[in-house]
């Protein structure tokens, strides 16, 4: 896909701050830290309209970001080692379910996770959260330039088996360094833009 035009639309706490247009929307999920950021600046094409930071927990809202006009990436607060109390967390948990579970316009969630590291309890229960719920998933193992290309199959086998993935999610290896992975993801994203 060719993105002319980005931009973040609003950071919301709650429903009625939501774009109200019918506009699909994927969002974007992950621990702290994973990526989400530098995924939609990779995909497209900014270097950081979606700010990034080595701080876990850096994302507290909602934040929507409109591309050319037709659809939104909405990148939500990761979880995991963010430090910040028990209630904010809580408080995090509370907004993103009520995002994902009563938003209309959300048509899939891509689901952030570091190649380097067997996906985490929490991967796996937000992945389980997804299918639960009947919310389409795919699948984005990050940080695919951090390991020797000889080992992505054996690190996408972890994933998989971890995750207990079904065989018709996608599961895509990707760099937001070099830009691996990057159309793989466009096409995965495609079938939910219309």
């Amino acid at each position: 896909m060719k993105v002319t035009k980005a931009e973040i639309v609003i950071s919301a706490v709650k429903s009625d701050q939501y774009p109200s247009t019918d506009f699909p929307e994927i969002a974007l999920a992950g621990r702290s830290n994973v990526g989400k950021s530098s995924f939609i600046n990779k995909m497209i094409n900014r270097k950081n309209l979606a700010r990034t930071s080595s701080k876990p927990g850096k994302t507290q809202t909602l934040n929507f970001y409109l591309i050319n006009d037709q659809f939104y990436f909405v990148d939500v607060p990761g979880y995991g080692f963010a430090k910040v109390s028990k209630r904010e967390r809580e408080k995090w948990g509370k907004m993103i379910e009520a995002y994902l579970l009563k938003r209309e316009q959300l048509k899939a969630c891509i689901l952030i996770i570091d190649i380097r590291h067997a996906p985490t309890s929490d991967d796996v229960m937000m992945y389980e959260f997804l299918k639960y719920h009947g919310i389409p998933a795919v699948i984005v193992a990050t940080k695919a330039d951090k390991i020797p290309k000889g080992k992505w199959q054996k690190h996408l086998k972890v994933v998989k088996e971890t995750l207990k993935m079904e065989k018709n999610d996608p599961l895509i290896l990707f760099s937001a360094e070099t830009g691996y992975g990057k159309e793989d993801a466009w096409s995965a994203i495609y079938p939910f833009l219309s």
